[in-house]
């Protein structure tokens, strides 16, 4: 359900926007590292910035990313902390 709500938001934005966010994605996928690390309850997470969004997610294993959120950097990083808490319910 979550991954359908991510593609909704994505589908309304901006075709520039989207395509930033796909350049962005497939940057993040060849170098996992290149995001901002996060500290204190999003420590693990990464964030990469895209215009004025910001993308986080997190390095599971070498070869796998895990997409968290992707959305404006005001509220971003209070929407991935509530998505956190709830997936460790």
């Amino acid at each position: 359900m979550r991954d359908r709500c991510k593609t909704k938001r994505t589908r309304s934005l901006h075709p520039e926007i989207k395509r930033k966010i796909k350049g962005s994605l497939k940057h993040i996928i060849t170098e996992p590292n290149s995001g901002k690390s996060l500290k204190e309850e999003l420590e693990g997470l990464r964030s990469f910035r895209v215009s004025r969004l910001r993308i986080v997610y997190r390095i599971a294993e070498p070869k796998e990313i895990q997409i968290i959120a992707i959305g404006p950097r005001v509220r971003i990083y209070e929407e991935t902390y509530r998505l956190i808490r709830k997936e460790s319910k």
